[in-house]
Parts: structure tokens; sequence; C-alpha cells
């Protein structure tokens, strides 16, 4: 079930199952060669990532990407980062600042090696490892679920880059945020937290501008604001 959960997985942040295509526990027991316990065991799990929804006639389907509800996704990832990032230059231990400092050399490194899934991964890993220097197990849990619920915008985005789009996949924020926590200062914190989050945000909207997105199936979109 592990290998068929994390092969599904790694193939839907990285698009290679694009949203809306159908999951059938038939074929992927096939493939996988195994029963379709274990797979929808897997599909489960899946479910509980937010990555696989299933429809009212039981059939189940990557999950979509939703563009209209984009900016209530980022207000609440700016929320929750600005305060685990704040609690972390409060409540940070030295310990705390070595995995912080630890997870942003394993995130550069994976930046260098030009690996998306692993620098999406990397990154959710310092955020996390922030969130958990501000011991609040609930805010950081909340966190996590927003972090991983943004891991496949963040993987269309540095394919953008990578194509030589606008913008330049910068490494200093997650520097300063350190060096702010480190700091102890709570108001440099908060602020550095929300600049990372405005980043994203107009940087994946620069991106849709592009129209990079014409063949990946995407929510309803809203009216132009």
């Amino acid at each position: 079930m592990r290998f068929a959960y994390e092969t599904l997985r790694d193939e839907i942040l990285a698009l290679q199952l694009q949203p809306g295509a159908v999951l059938d526990e038939t074929s992927l027991a096939e493939r996988f060669s195994m029963s379709r316990s274990p797979i929808r065991e897997a599909l489960i799990r899946l479910a509980g990532d937010d990555l696989v929804v299933t429809l009212s006639n039981r059939s189940t389907v990557v999950a979509p990407i939703d563009v209209q509800s984009f900016p209530k996704f980022v207000e609440a990832l700016d929320v929750a980062q600005r305060m685990t990032t704040r609690l972390a230059a409060e409540l940070r231990t030295d310990p705390d600042l070595k995995v912080i400092a630890r997870r942003q050399r394993e995130f550069i490194a994976t930046v260098q090696r030009g690996e998306h899934l692993a620098m999406s991964e990397a990154n959710k890993a310092f955020h996390m490892a922030i969130a958990h220097a501000g011991r609040n197990p609930y805010l950081a849990a909340f966190y996590e679920r927003l972090l991983n619920q943004g891991r496949r915008l963040l993987h269309l985005h540095f394919a953008y880059l990578e194509q030589g789009g606008e913008g330049v996949l910068s490494t200093d924020g997650h520097d300063e945020m350190l060096a702010a926590i480190r700091d102890r200062d709570v108001a440099r914190a908060d602020a550095l937290a929300h600049e990372h989050t405005r980043q994203f945000r107009d940087n994946f909207v620069r991106y849709l501008s592009q129209n990079h997105l014409k063949d990946v199936p995407l929510g309803t979109l809203g009216p132009a604001v």
C-alpha cells in the first residue's frame, strides 16, 4: 500500500496525473501487481491529503486545482504563516534553530539541483520546522494542511520559472526569516512571513497571466477582479 500511495502522490503533485483524472481501482491494482484492497487504502490516504476526491457515482478522481478559491487559500496561508513564524521568533530554542537551518540548507540543495518535487517537499519541511518551534500543535497542523494543498501550485510555478518565465526563485526569503527567528525579532519575522506569502501570490498570478495552464484542468474561474 505504501508504494502505491507514494507513487500516486508523487505523480499527482508533479501533475503527471492531472486534475480530474480518473483513478480506477482495477487498473491500478493491475499496474502495481496487488489486490484492490491496498489500492483502496492508498486512495483513502490520498483523500485525507486532499489529493483525490470521490464523486457521487463512487468513482475517484484527482482533486481539481480550484483557481477560484486561490484568494481564500492565500488569505488562510498568510495568517498561518505569520502566526507560526511570530511564535517561532518568540519561543524558539537553540536546537530549533539548528533544525530550521538544516532544513534551509536542504532546500537550497534541491533548488540547485532543480528537482521540483524535492523542492516543494524541502520548502514544506523548512516551514514546518518553524511551525514546530512555535510550540502550537493545532496551528502547526492547520499550517501543514495548507502547505500540502499548495504543493501542486508550487510545482506549476517552479516549472514556469525553469521555462524562462518572469521572476527568479530566490532562497533569500528563507535566510531572512531564519535570521529574524534567531534574533527573536517578532515584528520582523511577521513582516517577512507576510512578504513571503505575497511573493508566492504575485508570482502565481503572474504565472496564470502567461496562459501556461491551458492544458491543465482547473476549477471554474470566477470573473476578473
